[in-house]
């Protein structure tokens, strides 16, 4: 993990963490993870930082999602640690914590990408951003919390068909769903993010605190709701991942052709 992979500043009460991968459409890998999962410990164990807002370099992403050109390589996505690992995919999805996060989407969050947003408790997105779980054009599936999140964030009937499709949910078209809080353009979203940041900053941080705990069920680390989802997420991934169409997804993506599914 290089210093630069993720970039985290402080402006006031407000802790500011950039994924900084552009070059790879902030895809995430292992030290993305890790370098994500440590700021969302950070600003927990922190009383003077009391929202975070996420966001990507450049652009055109936010977030693509997961590497998979690193998983055609071979690589894991995840840390060695057991302890990172049980954040979930960008040391994020299974880890939810006390202080708000805003997620300022400056790109298309595709994937990974999409589960991280859906993870966040507010959105501001740029105008020209786009959010999708593309997961089934590559033999995957939205296995990071996207399959049961979505469902639960816009209409199980309008999910269902982003999901299945695997289409891009334009910005504008999100906030129509209530999935997006406000759509500006690319140069005020950062400004519009750090602005609703310092606002709700600017109120007493144990009661935003608890507010959220008791909003999402959050109780000693952990939204008791969801362990059902992640039970059978778990043994849906296992089934699928063992399948030739699971190892034919990455690898066609990463050569740049047309997968050849076999359905086994």
């Amino acid at each position: 993990m290089t210093d630069t992979t993720i970039l985290t500043t402080r402006r006031g009460h407000v802790l500011i963490v950039t994924i900084n991968r552009p070059e790879a459409r902030n895809a995430v890998n292992a030290a993305v993870h890790v370098g994500i999962g440590t700021a969302l410990e950070t600003a927990e164990a922190d009383p003077d930082i009391r929202v975070v807002v996420l966001t990507g370099a450049g652009d055109k992403s936010f977030c693509a999602g997961a590497d998979l050109v690193a998983l055609s390589r071979g690589e894991s996505l995840y840390p060695d640690d057991p302890a990172q690992q049980a954040w979930g995919f960008a040391g994020m999805v299974l880890h939810p914590i006390s202080k708000p996060i805003i997620a300022a989407v400056n790109g298309f969050a595709f994937g990974g990408g999409c589960e991280i947003a859906l993870m966040s408790d507010i959105i501001i997105a740029a105008d020209h951003a786009q959010f999708g779980l593309p997961e089934v054009k590559v033999g995957l599936f939205a296995a990071a919390g996207g399959a049961f999140r979505l469902a639960q964030q816009i209409p199980r009937k309008l999910a269902m068909e982003y999901m299945l499709t695997g289409d891009p949910i334009p910005a504008l078209r999100a906030a129509e769903f209530g999935l997006v809080n406000h759509v500006v353009p690319l140069a005020d979203l950062m400004q519009t993010a750090i602005a609703l940041a310092e606002k709700i900053a600017g109120n007493a941080p144990l009661s935003v605190q608890a507010s959220k705990r008791v909003a999402l069920g959050i109780d000693e680390g952990r939204i008791a709701a969801d362990a059902p989802y992640w039970e059978h997420n778990t043994r849906e991934r296992g089934v699928l991942m063992r399948s030739e169409d699971a190892r034919e997804g990455p690898l066609a993506f990463a050569q740049k052709r047309k997968p050849e599914w076999k359905a086994r």
